[in-house]
């Protein structure tokens, strides 16, 4: 893909002239193993997952839709497969920003042409600045054109607009409003470059909070829209919300009475949207007391957020058409969707925004705003009449798993955060809306005016747009454990299916760390927040099922959590509070000793005894399972930015650490000895995550993966030899902008990769062709072995129980505490041939009952416990082995001794 950037110096009537450099983007050269490889790359499934603000249907050719995302990049529907395309994977570490699209325009002259105004914040969380990007071939290649300000993708308002507006009369002229009171862009050579409209005279002036980091912007300039030779400018300005130009931009005046539209029952409303209906010779504006998407009623009794209008161009009329009601069972709201019928002019939809309880609603006239129905009402409290029925089962997620709602409310909900809506201009039965979590739409919306049930289901495969925090994929159990924002997270079964549903309760908006019992892998612990309140979510049978830990007081956020290798201790370390430590399984906690509050704690994976702990360029290390911890005396660790670090699988002692800054040490580690010594890895001159997946063929060390730039060349790096040689895995099509915060391979499919996205969700690297080639020498010498440490010794050894059809039971027991103990059997196939399944018996000497077990299904009659396998880990290849885990009460000091049977079949 060829990609040029661009701002050019323009002259247009009055215009401003811009300056600045021309850039151009090359490809670069790839670090190569001795052998060739293919990689593919797709999506773990979760179907949405974030705010979708715009979706845009090309006028002339059918079927041409495009859905932009506030961080997650732009998507092209294909009819074909009904999924949508990701376009901005090529957006690499340094332009991270561009995944935040404020605007997307199609060329209802030349349909193969596209453009996207880009860039995620207008404050300093974004250093770079905004530009847009534009595509002659429907954004299979894009040039960018920057811009000497910057965009706000993720700011408030941008769900408004569009901003930016091909002028149907000459496509090569386009406008761009902007925020940050830049106001309006010209461009007349097709988006190559752009220049500011000097004449244009109000840059907006609407702040949502004045002084505020991320509401204190101007809202600034919002959308633009033709009729004739007439062009006409929204603005965040309530005294003068619209202007108009009659000569090409040359001048420019307020729209006469548009004032009217500014205030709404006392309170400041802005446009938030228009659109023009040429046939009738209408201009709609749909307005709201907030640009959003968050905030809804403006809590005052009796006080609309925002209304309706309609403006016949001709005779410069204005008529509010607020549909209402505005009565105790909905009042306040204002409206976020503006759509028209192309194929029936006359008809629109407006639907509310942030309505928030019990549900979102559209408005739906024939009349040109006339008269209006709506798309349910109540017909006496609490009976709801809807127009429409939900399938929701292809996103089964999306009922947030409420299977009981409340009276008045829906599961799923019509939707929330609505500031798109769009009827296909092509077809009056399709419909599309953008909602906080999807896309709903629909193919028989006309049976609404039939008073006919019209069908919604999610029309959003394709589009991943969740912002990934952490991942954690298991030897055995699940494919892959997500910690994600908005929606929680997921146990991904199968990574090509939508998951029904995300972590049950506890629930968190967005969790933050995710880890497994590397030795006890269905032992998993998360921890996040729900809605600003701390949390923390305990499962024993590979998140099947969960339960809350006690939460000690004084935590802030979630921060990071570790569970010992054998699932005897859980190390907790969340923002605003010492690390603590459960040998309870979160039922009681104890803080560490030696580790500083906000550091990031991790397990070995091979070695129980050991947690290890990252703060301020100080690495930590506890050998008697996270109760204290030392530091080590190695100094040349970054001080300041992000550091994230791993243990090896199956090598008690390997760690590897990556992260630092631009302005300081940036780098990767690794450590042979549990920490106490340190290497550098040669040739990264920046690293931010490393993780382990399956060995190569051929090779015992488990592969290494790290999102890292090495010699200058950012990328997706994968070591087979530990770390004596890399290869970039990736190339320029495929980066996803940051993709700092998570990595991991997979610990059973050598190549498989997974890679955390802020807004493109995970994505999923597949090996192909790999042929072992040479290896190098090891890059880092050890300094040290490390012995595993035994501070904490096994109650019991194992023991094991006699053949029985060649299966062998191993019992031994992990952990203990007053009145009860952790403990696991081994079942392993010596018959000489594969075995579809297996069934565990053994019999408790003194009373004990299980408390929980996993790795299958159990039952306890009197002192004899049977046990069966789940249907993942029944099949067993000839010396292949399952392990069930399980808690147990305990009358004495010790565990008893079992002595498991097992038959195969």
């Amino acid at each position: 893909m060829k990609r040029t950037r661009a701002i050019g110096l323009l002259t247009v009537g009055a215009v401003t002239l811009a300056t600045a450099a021309v850039a151009t983007v090359t490809a670069h050269s790839q670090e190569v193993e001795a052998q060739a490889e293919t990689y593919t790359w797709s999506n773990a499934q979760v179907a949405g997952g974030g705010f979708v603000p715009g979706i845009v249907f090309n006028e002339t050719q059918a079927d041409l839709i495009y859905a932009r995302t506030d961080i997650g990049g732009l998507y092209r529907w294909q009819q074909s497969s009904e999924t949508w395309k990701p376009l901005l994977d090529w957006v690499g570490w340094d332009e991270w920003g561009y995944t935040g699209v404020v605007s997307v325009a199609t060329d209802p002259v030349d349909p193969e042409r596209v453009y996207a105004a880009v860039g995620t914040y207008t404050n300093d969380w974004d250093p770079n600045n905004g530009a847009v990007l534009y595509s002659d071939d429907y954004g299979e290649t894009w040039g960018v054109a920057e811009l000497p300000f910057k965009q706000g993708g993720n700011m408030p308002g941008r769900g408004m607009g569009e901003r930016l507006a091909i002028d149907p009369n000459d496509n090569s002229t386009l406008y761009l409003g902007t925020p940050s009171g830049n106001g309006l862009w010209k461009s007349i050579d097709y988006g190559r470059t752009w220049a500011e409209v000097a004449s244009f005279p109000n840059p907006g002036n609407f702040v949502v909070t004045p002084g505020d980091s991320y509401l204190g912007d101007n809202v600034g300039v919002v959308w633009t829209e033709f009729y004739g030779d007439n062009v006409y400018v929204g603005v965040a300005d309530p005294d003068n919300p619209v202007y108009v130009s009659t000569d090409d931009g040359a001048t420019w005046a307020p729209l006469a009475g548009a004032s009217q539209i500014g205030s709404v029952d006392g309170h400041d409303n802005i446009p938030k949207q228009a659109a023009i209906d040429a046939v009738n010779g209408y201009m709609y504006i749909i307005t709201s007391w907030d640009p959003g998407p968050y905030n809804g009623n403006p809590a005052t009794e009796g006080a609309r957020g925002g209304s309706v209008w309609r403006y016949a161009i001709a005779t410069g009329t204005w008529t509010e058409i607020h549909p209402g009601p505005n009565g105790a069972s909905y009042e306040g709201f204002g409206f976020g969707g503006l759509t028209l019928d192309a194929q029936d002019p006359g008809t629109l939809m407006v639907t509310s925004v942030n309505a928030w309880w019990p549900d979102e609603t559209t408005f739906r006239s024939t009349d040109s705003g006339a008269t209006w129905t709506q798309s349910w009402t109540f017909d006496g409290w609490p009976n709801r009449v809807d127009r429409f029925a939900i399938d929701h089962s292809s996103v089964g997620w999306l009922d947030w798993g409420v299977t009981n709602p409340a009276q008045g409310e829906k599961s799923p909900k019509y939707g929330w955060m609505i500031d798109s809506m769009a009827i296909d201009p092509h077809d009056s039965d399709r419909v599309m809306w953008g909602t906080g979590a999807t896309i709903y739409g629909s193919e028989n919306l006309t049976n609404w005016d039939a008073n006919q049930t019209f069908d919604v289901t999610p029309m959003v495969h394709g589009l991943e747009e969740t912002s990934v925090q952490d991942l954690a994929a298991p030897p055995t159990g699940p494919e892959l454990y997500s910690a994600l924002g908005d929606v929680g997270g997921f146990a991904h079964t199968d990574l090509d299916a939508v998951p029904d549903a995300f972590y049950d309760a506890p629930r968190m908006t967005t969790a933050r760390s995710v880890d497994f019992a590397e030795l006890n892998a269905s032992v998993v612990v998360r921890v996040g927040e729900l809605d600003g309140t701390v949390n923390m979510g305990i499962s024993s049978n590979s998140g099947g099922s969960w339960w809350a830990g006690q939460l000690p007081s004084g935590a802030t956020g979630g921060g990071t959590v570790a569970v010992t290798a054998n699932a005897g201790a859980i190390v907790w370390a969340p923002d605003g509070l010492a690390p603590q430590r459960s040998t309870t399984y979160g039922s009681t906690w104890t803080a560490v000793t030696g580790l500083p509050t906000g550091a990031r704690v991790e397990s070995d994976r091979a070695d129980a005894n050991r947690v290890y702990g990252f703060s301020a360029g100080k690495f930590y290390t506890s050998t008697d399972g996270g109760a204290s911890f030392t530091a080590a005396s190695f100094t040349g660790f970054p001080a300041t930015g992000n550091v994230r670090f791993g243990a090896v699988p199956g090598k008690a002692g390997h760690v590897w650490l990556a992260g630092g800054a631009d302005d300081g040490t940036y780098g990767m580690w690794r450590s042979t000895d549990g920490g106490a010594t340190w290497t550098q890895v040669a040739g990264f001159d920046e690293a931010d995550t490393v993780g382990f997946g399956a060995a190569a063929p051929g090779q015992a060390y488990p592969a290494i993966y790290a999102s890292a730039s090495r010699s200058g060349e950012r990328g997706i790096w994968r070591s087979v030899d530990q770390g004596a040689t890399w290869v970039r895995i990736n190339d320029d099509e495929h980066q996803w902008g940051f993709t700092g915060a998570a990595i991991t391979g997979d610990p059973n499919v050598f190549g498989r990769v997974y890679i955390a996205t802020n807004g493109r969700g995970v994505i999923v690297g597949e090996s192909s062709d790999y042929e072992p080639g040479p290896t190098g020498t090891a890059s880092a010498t050890p300094t040290g072995s490390a012995t595993p440490t035994s501070s904490q010794t096994p109650s019991e050894q194992p023991t094991t129980g006699g053949p029985s059809g060649g299966c062998t039971a191993t019992w031994s027991s992990t952990n203990a505490w007053p009145g009860g103990y952790q403990g696991s059997v081994v079942v392993k196939n010596d018959s000489g041939s594969a075995k579809t399944g297996w069934t565990l018996t053994w019999t408790f000497p003194g009373g004990e009952q299980v408390g929980s077990l996993w790795g299958g299904r159990w039952s306890q009659s009197g002192a004899v416990v049977t046990v069966t396998n789940e249907s993942w880990n029944g099949s067993l290849a000839s010396g292949a082995s399952a392990t069930v885990g399980y808690t147990a009460t305990m009358p004495g000091s010790t565990p008893a001794r079992l002595t498991p049977t097992c038959t195969l079949r």
